[in-house]
């Protein structure tokens, strides 16, 4: 059967289903995928209006105004959570996406023309905009900075500080800054960024330059985190420069795959020229997204979540991960291999790295931990702690205690066997030894590669029983 070309014939539809099914079989488990932020389990009850809406197309709102007032208001939910400065009739500005990629995109837009017109008041140069993050942003910052022409200027990281710096990142800030972006849990540890210290320096700077940069907050993953466990941190529009606002619904908020939104402070925040309205669908319809056609199951299992669990179950979830995330924290630490990277507060993942790679390193734990079918990323740190290499496990609402046990099981098997092996080395470095009168001899690739294979065999050798592999 060609794989690359529509074929000639039509099959039967049993024989259809059951190709595709066999080759998905070979797929990882979605719940054993700890690499993933994304949600990976719904109640049934959601999984059946999100099937019963797969047909709809969520652009043809004048076709499905339900669907669109759901949409309208999860927005309206969100942008309270977030403590936008609303009055009691007044509707939130912001939209649904596809994620947080596109409500980065959305957003940065936003500021990157809201700076354009007042560039072109003043009579100024408007050709060169910047933006300044931390290194440690996720690679759609740096998408929007390549696709839409605006200088990324990153904050390095540094030892032992593995996000955004935020007094050398308003050092960084010049009359060109679109805005700065604050990360509320980084992809790499989870760990908050201080949102309100930034807030703050930046306050300053502008009263003594006359500017007026403004801050977007990045809480892909930490904006459904902060408001019910720290509800004190302040992070969001209770600080007067924090202009919009992103987060995935398919992460925290508890949806599958394919949702995400950004809220803006105000009106005046989202430039009126950035909206199409059409009227081709059977009415008027503003619009702001990079695409246009989408599902409305996402929209629709947002609602869901936001209304089933309310504030009281939002908060007893995250309460449970945090707690699992200790557990697995905890378990780790016992090992005495380990330094924990992550932080107690911020996202519920723990971030680690072998307190002694010289030997083995971290890519050799998250690769040997497949056998077991956990999927463990490893990573280096971007510049400038990028000779650190981290394992990383995210604890979503449905890794649970039983589980984080078994993983720290696991690892700790892992450990074990790697220990019981030479030290893995590049087959384009020779190695080299010391012989008894002191002189230095380099062993040929594939006199190294043989004393591997050799020590591989004899491993699996020994863990053979009654002949049975």
């Amino acid at each position: 059967m060609c794989r690359f070309k529509l074929p000639d014939n039509s099959i039967p539809k049993e024989a259809a289903y059951q190709i595709i099914n066999d080759e998905l079989m070979l797929d990882g488990n979605p719940r054993l995928n700890l690499a993933s932020f994304v949600t990976t389990w719904m109640e049934p009850e959601c999984d059946k209006l999100m099937m019963a809406a797969i047909n709809k197309n969520y652009v043809d709102m004048d076709e499905y105004p339900v669907t669109t007032e759901l949409q309208n208001r999860c927005v309206n939910i969100i942008a309270h959570l977030f403590n936008a400065p609303l009055e009691d009739s007044e509707a939130a500005v912001g939209v649904g996406t596809v994620g947080s990629s596109e409500a980065i995109m959305l957003a940065g837009l936003a500021f990157k023309r809201k700076w354009q017109n007042k560039r072109k008041a003043e009579g100024k140069p408007y050709d060169k905009p910047n933006i300044v993050t931390g290194a440690n942003v996720q690679v759609c910052w740096e998408k929007f900075a390549r696709y839409f022409e605006v200088e990324l200027k990153e904050v390095k990281l540094r030892d032992g500080y593995y996000v955004m710096d935020p007094e050398k990142a308003v050092e960084m800030v010049d009359e060109n800054t679109i805005c700065v972006a604050a990360i509320l849990g980084s992809t790499l540890n989870g760990e908050f960024e201080d949102v309100k210290l930034l807030n703050d320096l930046l306050v300053e700077k502008n009263k003594q330059t006359g500017w007026d940069t403004p801050i977007h907050v990045d809480a892909a993953s930490g904006g459904f985190i902060a408001p019910f466990l720290y509800p004190e941190l302040e992070w969001d529009f209770r600080l007067p420069l924090v202009k919009s606002i992103n987060v995935s619904g398919h992460k925290y908020g508890l949806v599958y795959a394919g949702i995400g939104w950004v809220v803006w402070r105000s009106k005046e925040d989202l430039p009126e020229e950035l909206i199409f309205h059409i009227n081709y669908l059977g009415a008027d319809q503003p619009t702001f997204t990079l695409n246009f056609s989408k599902g409305s199951s996402q929209v629709i299992a947002q609602y869901y979540q936001l209304i089933r669990l309310g504030f009281e179950g939002y908060r007893n979830v995250m309460e449970n991960c945090q707690e699992n995330a200790m557990v697995l924290k905890e378990g780790l630490e016992k090992t005495g291999r380990f330094n924990i990277i992550s932080k107690d507060n911020g996202v519920p993942l723990v971030a680690f790295s072998l307190k002694d790679n010289s030997c083995h390193d971290e890519f050799e734990v998250a690769e040997m931990l497949r056998r077991f079918g956990w999927i463990v990323p490893a990573y280096t740190m971007p510049p400038d702690a990028q000779h650190v290499t981290v394992l990383r496990v995210v604890v979503r609402e449905d890794f649970s205690r039983t589980l984080a046990e078994r993983l720290v099981i696991d690892i700790t098997k892992v450990l074990h066997e790697l220990d019981m092996l030479p030290a893995k080395l590049s087959a384009k470095i020779s190695v080299k030894e010391k012989t008894q009168n002191g002189t230095i001899l380099k062993k040929s690739v594939m006199e190294t590669q043989r004393e591997i294979t050799d020590a591989w065999k004899k491993f699996v050798m020994a863990k053979k029983t009654n002949g049975v592999c």
